[in-house]
């Protein structure tokens, strides 16, 4: 792209898709300071510089991530507890992504089905749900629901598999992270990617069919329990 200024000014296309898979970080949420605090409290427990953590944490599972720094920490046990206190202790720092409300409890009123497919763990997913007060999909994957994390595609086609859905169904993965979109595209969807955690320059790079700011560019036009029409708009123009 050079250095020519980004410009979100793709007119609104209408697109017709039979689920959504959400990415939560990021993507439904913003975590971002809360996240930052826990990982340099577990820096400091550990003996870990915080921003080496930092570095490499973000759409990765903290398993995996601890399997690096610090081994001997990397199982479910510990990983569960250590996230289940997050939304306890920093609850108070996260916000939902603009229009994740929105799009969410259109989708819940038109019954199109949907899920949450995240690197975080069930007790994670849970606190924040509950902090933030945002609809709670009827299907879940989480961290420890799978062997390899992001930016394996096993979540995703799991994901559409708890939807009902076949391989070569029209399957929408939205994601902010590009180890996230790596994995929706590896898993045979389409994925929208949200400009939230990461640079557009980065986004593009991982390769998503559209990049939008946030979920305000995207509006339920017709849903039901068989798929929902969107229409996406201002997406990136490149």
């Amino acid at each position: 792209m050079g250095s020519n200024p980004l410009s979100f000014s793709r007119p609104p296309q209408k697109l017709v898709f039979q689920g959504l898979l959400f990415d939560m970080d990021g993507t439904l949420i913003d975590s971002t300071a809360a996240v930052e605090q826990h990982w340099h409290s577990i820096g400091k427990e550990l003996g870990v510089d915080p921003k080496v953590i930092l570095q490499t944490s973000h759409g990765r599972r903290t398993i995996d991530v601890l399997k690096l720094i610090s081994p001997e920490k990397a199982n479910w046990e510990y990983v569960k507890h250590m996230e289940s206190l997050i939304p306890q202790l920093y609850g108070a720092d996260a916000v939902e992504i603009p229009g994740a409300r929105n799009l969410l409890d259109s989708l819940d009123a038109h019954h199109v089905p949907w899920a949450i497919v995240t690197s975080g763990t069930s007790p994670l997913v849970a606190g924040w749900l509950g902090v933030l007060k945002l609809p709670t999909p009827k299907h879940l994957v989480v961290a420890e629901d799978v062997v390899k994390g992001k930016p394996d595609p096993t979540c995703y086609a799991m994901g559409r598999g708890k939807l009902g859905l076949e391989v070569g169904a029209d399957v929408l993965v939205l994601e902010d992270s590009p180890a996230g979109i790596q994995a929706g595209k590896a898993a045979g969807c389409k994925v929208l990617g949200v400009v939230t955690s990461h640079t557009a320059e980065q986004i593009v790079a991982a390769g998503p069919d559209w990049i939008v700011r946030d979920l305000r560019s995207l509006k339920l036009v017709v849903g039901s329990e068989k798929g929902v029409e969107l229409e996406i708009s201002d997406a990136l123009d490149v």
